[in-house]
């Protein structure tokens, strides 16, 4: 409305030959237009600060809920792993030698570490990839947890899950050695020196697992931290 008073204005003073205000008319309708310009770019601005905000938020509430999920699974895998250790840790402590003599007692430790599967971790990195895709994760204001959840998901879960990989192929190598064992449920082939190559067999596989077990709770240490900082 305003530019079209203005150029309205202008108009007459051109037609009666008032060329002096037909110029300052024609600057203040620049000004006008300039003013226009800058509020819409203010308003684009505006709205796109705030898509961001509700992007970055919705960021760290995805993260949140990965990590919590994360934790849970990792609480599982542990669970699921502690049996397995224990009974190695009896088997190799206290019944090392001497088959024949303790079968009833090594064989349900054997029926342990080895009838029963295993389990490891992989995270929930959707919210994360997705953010990584885009490059929005650089854009966030909070530096400090973003570097965490970078730190988290580029190092330690790559570590953790390396380590994984490594005690699934001895896993899987045990479980085809002793297939028959496995299927049968049963020790009926075992004496005392193939209960010691079992042992070794066993370390072989157990001296990884062990490591990813202390692996695991340092990540979930670094879970928890990293929750309450997001909190």
């Amino acid at each position: 409305m305003m530019i079209k008073f203005f150029r309205h204005i202008r108009k007459k003073h051109m037609e009666t030959g008032k060329t002096s205000k037909y110029f300052k008319y024609a600057i203040g309708e620049i000004i006008l237009v300039v003013i226009g310009i800058l509020i819409a770019l203010q308003i684009n601005n505006l709205n796109e600060n705030r898509k961001h905000a509700i992007a970055e938020k919705e960021f760290f509430k995805s993260i949140n809920d990965d990590l919590n999920q994360d934790l849970e699974f990792i609480k599982y895998v542990q669970a699921y792993t502690k049996p397995k250790i224990d009974a190695y840790n009896l088997l190799n402590d206290v019944y090392s030698t001497d088959y024949k003599s303790n079968k009833t007692q090594i064989d349900s430790l054997m029926s342990i570490y080895l009838f029963s599967g295993q389990r490891t971790f992989y995270p929930v990195s959707g919210a994360f990839k997705s953010a990584i895709a885009g490059n929005e994760i650089n854009t966030y204001r909070q530096k400090k947890s973003i570097q965490n959840i970078i730190k988290l998901y580029g190092s330690n879960y790559d570590r953790l899950i390396d380590n994984g990989k490594i005690v699934d192929e001895r896993w899987s190598t045990l479980s085809e050695r002793y297939i028959n064992n496995r299927r049968t449920s049963s020790f009926n082939d075992v004496n005392n020196t193939t209960y010691i190559k079992m042992l070794d067999d066993f370390h072989f596989h157990y001296i990884q697992l062990n490591w990813y077990n202390k692996i695991l709770e340092e990540t979930k240490i670094e879970v928890i931290q990293l929750l309450k900082k997001l909190q």
